[in-house]
């Protein structure tokens, strides 16, 4: 695993972490929910493409 990659793992954790404060929250912010959200699944797709990538698809005979 790479630096960049660990990085992302811990940046995917850090606003998973704060996600789950705010919705605990008495008073939410539902904006900011939706962003934490949206950056959330930014990184987690950032992951799968670095997940996918390193996999070598099948050379067709």
């Amino acid at each position: 695993m790479s630096e960049r990659d660990f990085r992302l793992l811990q940046y995917h954790q850090k606003l998973d972490d704060e996600l789950r404060s705010e919705i605990r929250r008495a008073w939410p912010s539902f904006d900011r929910i939706q962003r934490l959200k949206r950056m959330k699944l930014a990184v987690k797709d950032k992951l799968q493409h670095i997940v996918t990538k390193g996999r070598k698809r099948p050379e067709l005979a």
